[in-house]
């Protein structure tokens, strides 16, 4: 259902990972996202598995929410996976049938594959569920900072950026709508063959994008009532604070990554 959609929602709470500086959460979300790269046995991803879950602990979130963000990704983490398998050459051959085939080596790859996209989907989703838009839009705005000398937009790139993230859900919401709107007059959109649903998805698209449209508009309505003339001069009413628990925090990704290298073949 659309209205499960996990990403870019928000969900208050005062756990340690709430509490950590977003500065900090988005850092160790990408840095999270290039070490699991260095992962290339099954102790390295039972290590970053740990890793994970002790996270999502910290977190105080029910589980369920980061089966949620796993959900819309599945077919396409599937395909993935399959590719792998029945692409991927090496070791020990179970099966064969003309280009495709079954191996040792291939079966091995699909389940990294899959375990590398779980992974990385708790992580950002993690990040999203305990990280405010607006707090978020702030962390981005301060680690882009070294780029302003160079004339890039930084405040209205973070500023797209959280409007962005924010407006997934709701839009998610309004699709869900739309849709229930359309079955109480008839509309089928799970019948019929490829091009037949492709024509039941244009009374959706049509009123989504009116809507959006309309969305946008008075958002740009209110921003210009509030006096919004971009990020020049503009100061924060929230300001971010660097502690001690987010140093730590990054040291913990240091010692995870070390341990990655030590357990690599």
């Amino acid at each position: 259902m659309m209205n499960k959609l996990i990403l870019g929602r928000y969900l208050p709470g005062d756990s340690l990972i709430h509490r950590l500086d977003p500065r900090a959460k988005l850092i160790g979300a990408f840095y999270f996202i290039g070490i699991i790269f260095l992962a290339n046995n099954w102790q390295t991803y039972l290590l970053l598995g740990l890793f994970t879950l002790f996270s999502l602990f910290l977190s105080k979130i029910d589980f369920n929410f980061f089966i949620k963000g796993v959900k819309p990704m599945i077919w396409l983490i599937l395909f993935t996976v399959a590719l792998q398998i029945f692409f991927t050459g090496g070791g020990e051959v179970y099966w064969k049938w003309g280009i495709l085939q079954l191996t040792e080596l291939g079966i091995q790859n699909g389940l990294f594959i899959f375990c590398r996209f779980v992974l990385i989907i708790f992580m950002s989703t993690l990040l999203t569920l305990t990280t405010a838009p607006l707090s978020l839009s702030d962390a981005i705005e301060y680690l882009l900072r070294p780029l302003k000398p160079l004339k890039v937009p930084v405040h209205e790139i973070s500023l797209m950026l959280s409007i962005a993230l924010r407006f997934v859900p709701t839009l998610m919401d309004e699709t869900e709508k739309i849709m229930n709107a359309q079955r109480a007059r008839g509309v089928d959109f799970g019948e019929g063959n490829l091009v037949q649903k492709m024509k039941a998805v244009i009374p959706l698209l049509i009123p989504l994008f009116v809507s959006s449209f309309n969305r946008a508009d008075d958002l740009a309505t209110a921003m210009e009532a509030r006096g919004y003339q971009g990020g020049d001069g503009r100061t924060k009413y929230r300001v971010l604070h660097w502690r001690l628990a987010d140093t730590l925090s990054l040291i913990a990704f240091a010692l995870v990554t070390l341990a990655l290298v030590y357990l690599r073949k």
